[in-house]
């Protein structure tokens, strides 16, 4: 038995399986900071910190004696997520004989929250935990998105200036909020397609990103940016009464923005996205 105590919940090998192949359809639909940051891991619940190679001078020393110094090494300590969701017995009794058409909506609505704050935390940073986002780009890093989905061709080419101006090289990626892609995909300009002058100028992927605010370009030549998963997506058991099963899915995870000069956010202007 370990830390998720399976063992002990009240579903059968087949209610797994239904569960966690509805977990990861919903993971690799929402998640998309792993498709485009080194990914480490994952190394396992015991993992607790990446190093930094970095340290903070300690004064006083441990010891009231001359010639001592002390140096503390300083680390990026993993982030535990956790969504509770519920299942209802009579479904998993269903699966069990064979039901194709279970109600699975807890499960997915559960893996949307953890995928999407994974992507927050990732994107846009989350300081309680230590985490630098990408969107945390350097000064003069950032772009305004504008009003209309039609200068995004011109927009994007000032961001790759701004990455080449650097130093830093390709492959670059864009990602884009849930709104950006909608008005992207649906965007023409005299009968063409803006998505289409879009992709021609970057020759990394094009990612929806529904964890993500505005716009971000983005260099994908590796070293930049890196998200180490100790504990990945897992599935664990809480209780049961006679008619749900309470269960959660959880994950550990830190990231290192490397290089904030590889990155140029897209931000869109206060009061609404982009107009198409």
């Amino acid at each position: 038995m370990n830390h998720l105590f399976r063992e002990l919940a009240p579903v059968s090998a087949a209610g797994w399986r239904a569960i966690e192949d509805e977990a990861k359809r919903t993971l690799r639909t929402m998640l998309a900071a792993r498709k485009l940051a080194d990914f480490n891991g994952p190394q396992g619940w015991e993992a607790s910190a990446v190093g930094t190679g970095r340290v903070q001078p300690l004064t006083p020393p441990p010891a009231p004696q001359e010639g001592v110094e002390a140096r503390l090494r300083r680390v990026l300590a993993l982030v535990e997520l956790r969504v509770p969701f519920e299942m209802r017995r009579s479904e998993l009794d269903a699966i069990d004989r064979g039901a194709k058409d279970a109600d699975t909506a807890p499960v997915t609505e559960a893996a949307r929250k953890i995928a999407i704050a994974e992507d927050r935390a990732v994107f846009h940073g989350y300081a309680a935990a230590g985490i630098r986002g990408i969107c945390e780009t350097e000064p003069g890093m950032a772009l305004d998105l504008g009003e209309s989905v039609q200068g995004y061709p011109n927009l994007l080419a000032r961001a790759l200036n701004k990455l080449r101006n650097r130093g830093v090289g390709g492959p670059f990626a864009i990602a884009l909020s849930e709104a950006c892609y909608t008005g992207l995909t649906e965007a023409t300009e005299a009968g063409y397609p803006v998505l289409e002058h879009v992709r021609r100028l970057v020759d990394g992927p094009i990612v929806w990103a529904p964890g993500l605010d505005g716009a971000l370009v983005l260099s994908m030549r590796g070293g930049d940016f890196e998200l180490t998963v100790g504990q990945d997506f897992s599935i664990g058991y809480l209780g049961h009464d006679a008619e749900r099963v309470r269960l959660y899915i959880e994950e550990s995870f830190t990231f290192w923005n490397i290089s904030p000069h590889a990155a140029v956010s897209l931000a869109a202007r206060q009061g609404g996205s982009p107009a198409a």
